[in-house]
């Protein structure tokens, strides 16, 4: 997988535009996706992720799994998982959490990946999210072909309703 899907975030709309449309593109994986959200404190992982879920139908309270770990929410997909390793000190940990259990749920969310690398690696998509001069810009890769199909969707999507994508 050698290319990325690159997008200029300019405010917290944007972020919340790249949720709802990886909303659109998930149904389109076959099987389970593991999406990791990287980036700083403050990033926008959360704010992603609270789009994605809102977009897959879930109406009540989205709430960041920075203390619980694990929050799990019914959706248009299914039962799908939003977790947050930050507090994670291994693979260990993360094998605490079921997360092979977890993991075959439609979809995964895993904020702060890197503090699991060997687990991370699995993911099917990574979703960096970076702060620069006029707000955000954002990296999705796919690591796995489910992954590829996922970043190839989001790019068919942003060619009809631009956020201003790139390529490299």
């Amino acid at each position: 997988m050698s290319s990325a899907l690159r997008l200029d975030l300019p405010d917290e709309a944007a972020t919340q535009a790249l949720g709802a449309a990886l909303a659109k593109v998930l149904p389109l994986a076959a099987g389970p996706v593991f999406v990791a959200l990287d980036g700083d404190l403050g990033a926008g992982k959360t704010t992603l992720a609270r789009a994605l879920l809102r977009a897959l139908g879930v109406a009540g309270a989205v709430r960041s799994p920075t203390y619980t770990l694990v929050e799990s929410y019914q959706t248009s997909l299914g039962e799908v998982h939003h977790l947050d390793w930050y507090r994670l000190a291994g693979a260990e940990e993360v094998e605490s959490l079921d997360f092979r259990g977890l993991r075959a749920a439609p979809l995964v969310l895993v904020e702060w990946p890197g503090r699991v690398p060997a687990v991370a690696a699995t993911a099917d998509v990574v979703i960096e999210l970076v702060a620069v001069s006029h707000g955000r810009g954002a990296s999705v890769r796919a690591l796995t072909d489910t992954g590829q199909g996922i970043v190839d969707g989001l790019a068919k999507f942003f060619e009809v309703h631009p956020i201003t994508p790139s390529f490299s």
